[in-house]
């Protein structure tokens, strides 16, 4: 169940989603990198979020209602029960403005919701738990979230605008061409980058770049994967190939047989 939240918060929150996962568990599913912060508030068990190809090691987790920041790989997650609850896709301003941490400890992770919101976690939990229905969550969430972003602190100017600029080119805009435009070294738009949104320009841009291929995938099942290539910015067909990799765990043949008909991820192959 989907739903839009209320005009003001346009700008910095993207969607609701009611979620029910069918009964018997089991289930388990690869989450693509997006530019989207998720806050998920679960009403059943724990699932278990791990990022298996991060050079790093990444991290694993086991959670029912947490924030998961921008990733720079794929993540695994595995539901062993039957699962419900509700998800909200924030930009990562948005988050920024109102989770009120450095988005860059968040990149690659996923963190207990309390941890991040204190009390304030805890009780809008406790609220979407009690609602009767998706629409009575919905508007619990507005009115909660509306209450909270008046209060915060506004991004700064310049990287919303290179956060603008980047969305609407589709990362197609290169980096060094962002910092002339903005009349900033690269070295503050990473540094801001991290702080505010979560990861570096560069890998920003990847990911939209990517989001848009499979955007374009699905429109049109048909479509040449060069002809995805040229139209999202990718050197060749084998760029396309390595992002999708990194970000989908798959190629993009692979990930067009097994990705979910709810558009919350793919299968594990």
């Amino acid at each position: 169940m989907f739903g839009r939240p209320c005009p003001a918060l346009r700008s910095k929150v993207l969607r609701y989603c009611g979620y029910v996962e069918p009964a018997g568990g089991g289930a388990t599913r690869v989450q693509l990198s997006s530019g989207v912060v998720a806050l998920v508030v679960g009403f059943g068990s724990p699932v278990r979020v791990a990022y298996p190809c991060h050079p790093a090691g990444g991290s694993t987790a086991r959670v029912t209602s947490f924030v998961a920041g921008l990733h720079s790989v794929y993540a695994v997650v595995e539901s062993p029960e039957r699962q419900h609850g509700v998800q909200v896709d924030l930009t990562p301003l948005g988050a920024h403005m109102l989770l009120g941490v450095p988005m860059g400890a968040l990149a690659d992770r996923v963190v207990e919701l309390e941890a991040v919101l204190g009390r304030f976690g805890a009780r809008l939990a406790e609220r979407l738990h009690e609602a009767d229905n998706w629409q009575a969550r919905f508007k619990v969430l507005d009115a909660t979230l509306a209450r909270r972003l008046a209060g915060a602190r506004e991004p700064s100017p310049a990287i919303s605008w290179a956060w603008r600029r980047l969305t609407e080119t589709d990362g197609r805009l290169g980096i060094g061409a962002l910092a002339d435009e903005l009349g900033a070294s690269r070295q503050y738009l990473i540094t801001r980058f991290r702080e505010e949104i979560g990861v570096a320009p560069k890998l920003l841009a990847r990911i939209l770049r990517f989001q848009h291929g499979v955007s374009l995938l699905e429109a049109d099942e048909e479509v040449s994967l060069a002809r995805v290539a040229h139209v999202s910015g990718y050197h060749d067909q084998a760029h396309l190939n390595r992002d999708f990799r990194q970000f989908a765990g798959s190629t993009p043949t692979e990930f067009l047989a097994r990705r979910m008909p709810d558009g919350t991820g793919v299968t594990r192959g």
